[in-house]
């Protein structure tokens, strides 16, 4: 899936806005990006090889709607039962550290 240059930027920017920063981790150290595996095994699971699809473009085709899915339906359990984007919303008025 090829994202066109000026879309990434325009994200970068957005991202520069609120003040977000691109961290790294320590390279050979799987514990410290235990976050990211386990999107990475979600995103296998879940989505990825969760049924058959007859082209790899179908497959690409139904990722935005998995991922609108996972962020704002799908119960995460170190959320208590909740979505990312329902944690978000409520932080917004400091009711989570």
């Amino acid at each position: 899936m090829s994202v066109p240059r000026s879309s990434v930027s325009v994200e970068w920017n957005a991202l520069a806005e609120i003040g977000a920063r691109h961290k790294r981790t320590r390279p050979f150290r799987p514990q410290t990006n235990g976050k990211a595996e386990r999107f990475n095994g979600t995103l296998l699971t879940e989505w990825a090889y969760a049924r058959l699809y007859v082209t790899n473009q179908a497959r690409l085709d139904a990722f935005p709607a998995w991922l609108d899915f996972y962020n704002r339906e799908r119960p995460h359990g170190s959320l208590g039962g909740q979505s990312p984007m329902t944690v978000l919303v409520n932080n917004v008025s400091g009711n989570h550290t």
